[in-house]
Parts: structure tokens; C-alpha cells; sequence
């Protein structure tokens, strides 16, 4: 059965901590999202070696399994790399919209192979930490923008974007990573 769409604007985490998982990115250092992006494919790396059965099964009719979750993850890990890529080629380019629901069905994220999706997802997490750790100086205020209107600077993208993985280490009971000291 298909999950519910997730149709809420999440950039208020911007602002204010998660009501839900509690991880704050408001005040979050830029230097810090690089670091959370590899503390977090660790953490899903982890999630990923459970039996299959826990792999497969979701919680309730409005959760994926964690294997759906790491699946999503590994394609935020690679959208995001992109998007980055853009803010630091163009000037304020908008991006195209993403279905993450759609994207889910049409690659059958239920059928996926664990090792196969820790392995992609290490990949594109380290693609993308690195890409973080080349933006220096003034690139941090280089603007983008989501098809539905709303910008960011690369700093602010960073700390939306880190706030994902987190949240869905949180939904699949694996917990917060720790932030960079």
C-alpha cells in the first residue's frame, strides 16, 4: 500500500527545532553539514545490516520501512548533490520539482537489495560531503530556489537539507547522530 503523501513545507526547520525528532538545525555551524552527512551514512550503513524482515516491514500505514527510508536518503544524498552542484555553477537556478513519493514507487524502494542501497548511499553521501567541503567564503550566500518559490543560500540548503536524513534516522528508531563538536 502506498504511503500517504508528504505534502508540508519542512523549511520551517529553519527556524526551529523538529517537534518530532527534536534535532534542532536553526543554529546549526555550515562546517557541521559535511560532517553529519558521513555521521549519517554510517548510521544508515547500520540500519541496513538489520534481518530482512525488519528491513521490509513499516511501523504503520503512514511510515515506510527502513529500507524504503534508506532508499529515500540515498536519493536525497544524490538530488541534493546536484542541487548543490547548480548553486555553485549557475546564478540562483530554480530547481525541477521532485516527487519523492512517485520516485519511491517507480523504483520499487520495497524490492531494493540492502547492500546494494548501503553501498549507493555511502557513495552519494560521501559525493555529496565533499561537495560541502569545497564551498568556501562568499559560495555559502549563492542563492537557489525550490519550482515552488522557496530559497535558499547554500548554508541554509545545507542545514534544510541535513535535517532530512536525521528525521528518518529518528522515524526508523535508529537514532540522532551527534553534532560535530
Amino acid at each position: 500500500m502506498p504511503i500517504v503523501p508528504d505534502d508540508k513545507d519542512w523549511t520551517w526547520v529553519l527556524e526551529r527545532p523538529c517537534p518530532e525528532c527534536t534535532f534542532d538545525v536553526s543554529d546549526l555551524p555550515r562546517a557541521h553539514v559535511a560532517p553529519l552527512v558521513r555521521s549519517c551514512a554510517q548510521k544508515w550503513t547500520a540500519v541496513l545490516n538489520a534481518p530482512p524482515p525488519r528491513l521490509k516491514a513499516r511501523p504503520g500505514d503512514d511510515r515506510w520501512s527502513p529500507l524504503e527510508y534508506a532508499c529515500h536518503v540515498r536519493d536525497v544524498f544524490r538530488l541534493y548533490d546536484e542541487r548543490l552542484a547548480l548553486m555553485l555553477d549557475e546564478d540562483d537556478p530554480t530547481f525541477a520539482n521532485w516527487d519523492q513519493d512517485e520516485t519511491a514507487l517507480e523504483h520499487h524502494y520495497r524490492d531494493q537489495d540492502a547492500h546494494a542501497v548501503a553501498a549507493q548511499l555511502r557513495a552519494a553521501a560521501l559525493a555529496l560531503a565533499n561537495r560541502f567541503d569545497g564551498v568556501h567564503g562568499d559560495q555559502w550566500d549563492r542563492p537557489g530556489r525550490r519550482s515552488d518559490g522557496a530559497s535558499f543560500t547554500i548554508e541554509t540548503f545545507g542545514r534544510y537539507m541535513i535535517h532530512d536524513p536525521i528525521h528518518h534516522l529518528y522515524d526508523v528508531g535508529a537514532g540522532l547522530p551527534e553534532r560535530p563538536s
